[in-house]
């Protein structure tokens, strides 16, 4: 396994068992103890009270809006526990994110093209629209927005490979110098991985403001 991209590998063995560190965000959610809520629950409330403004924005529809939020948490773990040692990182695999933005991407063209079917025949042609090229334009927004889930999906995982990749990189170093590159790259990929996370749901939200 001396490949650089081995760390990626969901498969290291015969009782691999890489993709259970999916789920170990069960282990670090708050739970209900006592009546008072402590500081990370406190914490939560704070950014899911944060995260709700966001979706009035973003939607119009209030079902989706948990739904949403609930994503963004999964996404947001995943990414942050692919920063501990040995924890693989589930959010770099395209099996992973397209799981995510297919279904979904899915669910919306069903009930776009279902409930309003004239919104998203008037959304494949824009206003103003010489009659020579309206052929082509039509196709450029039908292949926009067929290509929607899988450029979601590949900004994810290719955000998350290529900071594991630096770390890697960078890990052979010993030298004092790249131990202080290696705390500034740790600093940046918590922030990649927070907001990896956060346009993922904002980009999700706006696709449905459009059906």
């Amino acid at each position: 396994m001396t490949n650089l991209f081995s760390t990626f590998d969901p498969c290291t063995g015969k009782l691999s068992m890489n993709w259970i560190s999916t789920l170990l965000f069960l282990l670090i959610l708050p739970k209900k103890f006592w009546k008072k809520n402590n500081t990370q629950e406190t914490m939560m409330n704070l950014m899911f009270k944060f995260l709700n403004k966001e979706m009035k924005m973003n939607t119009k529809y209030k079902s989706i809006k948990m739904l949403m939020i609930s994503m963004m948490i999964f996404i947001l773990i995943n990414n942050m526990m692919g920063l501990l040692p040995y924890v693989f990182t589930s959010s770099s695999h395209l099996m992973f994110s397209l799981s995510l933005s297919i279904p979904m991407w899915i669910s919306y063209m069903f009930f776009g093209w279902k409930k309003n079917t004239k919104l998203m025949l008037t959304n494949m042609l824009p206003k103003n629209t010489p009659t020579l090229i309206m052929p082509l334009m039509i196709l450029i927004e039908l292949t926009s927005n067929l290509i929607r889930p899988y450029s979601l999906a590949i900004r994810l995982s290719a955000n998350m490979i290529a900071g594991h990749l630096l770390f890697s990189l960078m890990g052979e170093k010993n030298m004092l110098l790249f131990m202080i590159i290696m705390l500034f790259m740790m600093m940046f990929e918590l922030a990649v991985s927070i907001i990896q996370s956060y346009v993922f749901m904002t980009l999700m939200s706006l696709y449905s403001s459009e059906v």
